[in-house]
């Protein structure tokens, strides 16, 4: 009698294991997080800075060549978030990508720059009047010219722009079918180290220098605990890079094959940060909206607020706290 209950209970238990609620449950609990990135960006800090080694299996990661097809993939919900600029998470969120913008990034804006070649003659952002001026639509370079275009009371038509990802850009400047090329880091330092370019305008003062972890409005809601983890790990990164900027050179350059001084110039000027958003961050983001409005890329009502998510501030203190 003992050996038939004995049986039972394990064929019930045997059912209990394999019963179809039960599967749904675990395959949920063990889906990684699907994390967008750019090349060298927070991936890079992230493993330098030893942030990752407790994560495997957890996070699969997915690279981008730039921002803009990274707003594709979390509009489409290949991804869960991913990092990008202001100007790309802000033409996102008008064509009504569902994500909110849960951490924010903060640096100088020396890498934001209009380069031009060392023998270019051009030696002010007035003489690129009439010029071509590759860049990515949409990008914080586009944002950048607009902004250099309103502060030297300049229209739109002033200057002609030539849409390109980033390695066509390049390739573009560098054989002279352009005449500048509006670009962000690595490039900037790259081109100004390795080839003697110039900078006829950055972002200090003209742009606030934000970047904006994006998430999926889906998966703030199911996965809090797991984005709270991963931007209090990059806050503690990119802490940890701002203290250590020769051993996190020495690791980007490695990474990147790309020369160590690019890396060096880079991370010394920038200084990086994790920020949560806070009034001042809705504020500037704010800005950029309305200079968007202004231009006529922006055509419905869009409120920073809204598209900003506050409640993740704890979670970004506590990283910078533990670095």
């Amino acid at each position: 009698m003992s050996l038939h209950l004995n049986r039972r209970a394990l064929l019930l238990g045997a059912a209990a294991l394999s019963a179809p609620l039960a599967a749904p449950r675990l395959l949920r609990a063990q889906s990684p997080l699907r994390v967008g990135d750019q090349r060298g960006n927070a991936r890079a800090v992230m493993e330098a800075a030893g942030v990752l080694k407790d994560l495997e299996g957890r996070i699969t990661w997915s690279e981008f060549p730039a921002a803009a097809p990274l707003v594709e993939a979390l509009n489409a919900g290949a991804i869960d978030t991913g990092l990008v600029g202001d100007a790309p998470f802000t033409f996102g969120a008008a064509a009504g990508v569902p994500a909110k913008a849960i951490a924010a990034t903060r640096q100088k804006q020396d890498g934001l720059a209009i380069l031009v070649p060392k023998d270019s003659p051009i030696r002010s952002f007035a003489d690129l009047k009439g010029k071509r001026i590759a860049t990515g639509r949409g990008s914080i370079g586009h944002q950048l010219v607009l902004a250099a275009l309103e502060a030297n009371k300049l229209p739109q038509d002033a200057v002609i722009f030539v849409f390109l990802l980033p390695s066509d850009a390049k390739a573009a400047y560098s054989s002279g079918a352009v005449e500048a090329w509006s670009t962000w880091e690595p490039y900037v330092s790259q081109e100004e180290v390795l080839a003697g370019s110039r900078r006829v305008q950055d972002g200090n003062g003209i742009t606030p220098g934000l970047s904006f972890q994006a998430a999926r409005d889906d998966a703030i809601a199911a996965r809090r605990p797991e984005l709270e983890d991963f931007v209090r790990r990059l806050a503690r990164a990119r802490a940890w890079a701002n203290g250590n900027i020769p051993a996190y050179a020495k690791s980007w350059s490695e990474l990147m094959k790309v020369p160590e001084p690019v890396a060096l110039q880079w991370f010394e000027r920038a200084r990086t940060r994790v920020v949560p958003i806070d009034d001042a961050v809705v504020a500037d983001e704010q800005g950029n909206i309305d200079l968007y409005t202004r231009a006529g890329l922006v055509r419905r009502r869009v409120r920073a607020e809204d598209i900003l998510d506050r409640s993740f501030a704890a979670a970004i203190a506590a990283g910078n706290a533990a670095a």
